[in-house]
């Protein structure tokens, strides 16, 4: 038989559902979700959760929506922005009235009162729509960070469509909204998307001043508890993480802790540092590159590594 004859046959066969045993799988799946849906105590028939691709569209549709003069078509007249703006935003905003009660109706391990849940979904969306304002001022500050602090930035337009520190950190101002308002799981996600895109991994629950500029991004991690001044400015690779994570007489993890750094006002880390734990970096000081810091220290630091030494063993030189 033949290569193509070969090949011909087996798909007859797969046509057939001779080579997938579709149905044993089929019933396989159904009983590790039924299994899984038991050791979590939720409903048999558990919501949806909230689509991905839909967060996708709703982050796009805000962000032309705090900056149609840049990220909308040019051909848009003057005198119709405001139009744009407003019918985006209504778009937006109704598209995410629909995800947030699908995460209010999914995180409820008992039957819900659905009002309930559209009256709580539109108080969050109605909250989170009255920070838009105060959102595009951040977002407006942390441009012009990046701009004053990058010499290859040439305008502030370039700088908002080319550098994936402020596409980070416009999904990260929306989501710490949502997130500050209980819609954590949508918060998430959201940062998420954000993540996968760019590389640079910003837990909405942080707390973070203006003007925050991050220089090349890629590898860049901030934890769930930190708290960020304003004017800081990180590099590629720098982590705000947690030292350690304690657990509870059971073993399991305690959540929701205070665990990662505090970083005043006026700081730069540069590329590959690592600050661990509940430290406080002083303000105005400068963490070098490469540099492990587990200990608080005081305002104007200049932490560096340590100096490396070379040294010619000659004989062995005493080893």
């Amino acid at each position: 038989m033949s290569l193509s004859e070969l090949q011909h046959f087996v798909h007859a066969e797969l046509l057939d559902g001779g080579g997938w045993n579709v149905d044993e799988i089929v019933t396989a799946l159904r009983d590790i979700r039924e299994q899984s849906l038991e050791g979590r105590q939720r409903l048999s028939n558990p919501p949806k959760l909230p689509s991905r691709k839909a967060l996708q569209e709703i982050v796009e549709g805000l962000t032309a929506a705090l900056f149609p003069n840049r990220l909308v078509s040019p051909d848009l007249a003057k005198g119709g922005v405001d139009y744009f703006v407003g019918h985006t935003l209504d778009v937006a905003l109704r598209k995410l009235l629909l995800q947030l009660q699908r995460e209010l109706l999914f995180s409820s391990k008992v039957e819900t009162n659905l009002p309930a849940v559209r009256d709580r979904a539109a108080e969050i969306a109605v909250n989170f729509a009255q920070e838009l304002p105060a959102i595009r001022v951040l977002l407006e500050s942390d441009i012009e960070a990046a701009y004053q602090g990058d010499p290859a930035a040439q305008s502030v337009d370039e700088v908002l469509v080319c550098y994936p520190g402020i596409v980070a950190n416009i999904h990260y101002r929306l989501a710490h909204v949502l997130f500050s308002q209980g819609a954590r799981l949508i918060a998430r996600m959201i940062s998420e998307i954000a993540h996968s895109v760019t590389g640079i991994d910003i837990h909405p629950g942080a707390s973070i001043g203006e003007s925050f500029f991050i220089d090349h991004g890629t590898g860049v991690v901030i934890g769930e508890t930190a708290i960020i001044g304003n004017r800081v400015r990180l590099y590629q690779a720098v982590t705000l993480g947690a030292k350690r994570f304690p657990t509870d007489e059971n073993g399991n993890l305690i959540k929701g802790n205070a665990r990662h750094p505090i970083v005043e006002d006026d700081v730069v880390v540069y590329a590959g540092a690592t600050i661990l734990g509940r430290v406080t970096i002083g303000r105005g000081s400068v963490i070098g590159g490469n540099v492990w810091l587990t200990r608080s220290v005081p305002p104007c630091s200049n932490i560096s590594q340590a100096q490396v030494r070379h040294e010619l063993f000659d004989g062995g030189a005493g080893i």
